[in-house]
């Protein structure tokens, strides 16, 4: 089974990787502003490395440059949240309906497998935290979708701004059990081969969990 994997070759790779998990963490904290100076010191590079770097984020949506102020990390706002999950909603739904058609057995029963795995985290009292990557349930779906415009929308475009919202707001509290179960549902729908099914549901997934997002930003 072939996935996307990202393997580090240049110091700027390494250093956009590495930046990218320390905002879609938290370690550098939504809405601060960002000093290609400091960060050349923290990283140990160059500026022109940490510059390449922001402007492969701001590309992710990461990070947001504006006039006499500089580059930023972008702000969890409860306006971004509604426009990057109607999108997100719509697209991953598509996703969906074609990973139905297009996913291998074998490729679903890895899904499923994957899922199990997530479980017995679960019941051993780890969180329902997904690395990046083929151990993440929405990013084996998009990749399954096999239609390579579809993926790199999702996958460049919106990933990593949606994994952000999800790892700093979605991932704690009565939501993961009710996340996973839709999970397991999703994926049942994908194994039986009903793309309309497996569409609907993951367009309420994607609703539910921006509901469940929302009421932590107001909070």
């Amino acid at each position: 089974m072939t996935f996307f994997v990202e393997k580090p070759v240049t110091a700027a790779d390494k250093t956009f990787f590495q930046l990218r998990k320390d905002i879609v963490e938290g370690d550098i904290v939504a809405g601060s502003k960002l000093s290609e100076t400091e960060l050349s010191t923290k990283y140990s590079v160059s500026r022109a490395i940490i510059r390449e770097a922001l402007n492969r984020l701001e590309f992710c949506h990461l990070v947001e440059r504006k006039a006499n102020v500089g580059a930023r990390v972008v702000a969890l706002t409860s306006e971004g949240l509604l426009e990057l999950y109607q999108v997100r909603e719509s697209l991953e739904g598509m996703a969906a309906r074609l990973a139905a058609k297009n996913m291998s057995d074998e490729e679903v029963n890895d899904l499923n497998y994957l899922l199990n795995a997530h479980g017995a985290n679960m019941e051993n009292g780890q969180s329902y935290y997904q690395e990046a990557g083929d151990v993440d349930f929405h990013y084996r779906i998009i990749v399954g979708c096999k239609n390579k415009h579809l993926t790199s929308m999702l996958i460049d475009g919106l990933y990593h701004l949606v994994r952000m919202y999800r790892v700093q707001l979605g991932m704690a509290g009565p939501r993961v059990t009710t996340a996973f179960d839709e999970h397991k549902h999703i994926v049942q729908a994908i194994a039986n081969r009903d793309g309309e099914l497996a569409e609907m549901l993951m367009r309420r997934h994607i609703m539910y969990s921006k509901h469940s997002i929302q009421n932590k930003l107001k909070n």
